[in-house]
């Protein structure tokens, strides 16, 4: 029996505009304990950024805290449909080696699955 996406992934989902100010972002993850925030371009999903994405391309970069934050996502996008099957979302998270992979429908952000998340026993 195959488990989808949809239905370990978890809905609540951070996403800012491309221009907002990697502190702003910062902040905004730090409230709501979140480990990575989604970039939109025009309202479409275009990069992600992580915590260590924050701390480690602001700090080795002596980038100032107000820059944009599309200057430090990692882009393009990797992302799957809330249709995917948890194997083939675990073999895309091992091969690209990320943590965090963002559930995309419709160019809307619906959703994100974590690698701790996957490798939980019982699904």
């Amino acid at each position: 029996m195959q488990l989808w996406i949809e239905k370990v992934m978890d809905d609540s989902v951070l996403s800012v505009n491309s221009t907002v100010s990697s502190y702003d972002a910062a902040k905004l993850m730090e409230e709501s304990k979140a480990g990575a925030i989604v970039v939109l371009e025009n309202q479409i999903p275009t990069g992600i950024v992580t915590n260590t994405d924050l701390a480690v391309k602001i700090i080795a970069h002596s980038y100032p805290i107000d820059t944009p934050i599309r200057r430090i996502m990692s882009s393009p996008l990797i992302s799957i449909s809330p249709e995917t099957d948890m194997k083939t979302a675990s073999e895309l998270m091992t091969l690209r080696k990320i943590r965090k992979l963002p559930v995309i429908d419709n160019d809307q952000v619906i959703g994100m699955i974590v690698a701790s998340k996957i490798a939980e026993p019982n699904h």
